[in-house]
């Protein structure tokens, strides 16, 4: 865990390692969710980037409803 500032704009810098290991650029956009006053940022990612991030999930398609047994 690292700790960072909050300085005078309320601005804090995301530590080097984490941005280049989320794949986090200048202009990305962060979501920020508060759930029990702990504050999460995540990355709001296009479709086009998030391809690909199930890969090796494995999909039981026996589970899955057919349109007409969802009405």
């Amino acid at each position: 865990m690292e700790a960072v500032t909050v300085s005078v704009k309320y601005q804090v810098v995301i530590p080097e390692h984490v941005r280049n290991e989320e794949g986090i650029r200048p202009g990305d956009k962060l979501v920020v969710i508060v759930k029990h006053g702990i504050l999460h940022l995540v990355p709001l990612r296009s479709i086009a980037r998030t391809k690909g991030f199930l890969s090796g999930l494995e999909i039981d398609l026996g589970t899955l409803r057919e349109h007409h047994d969802r009405a």
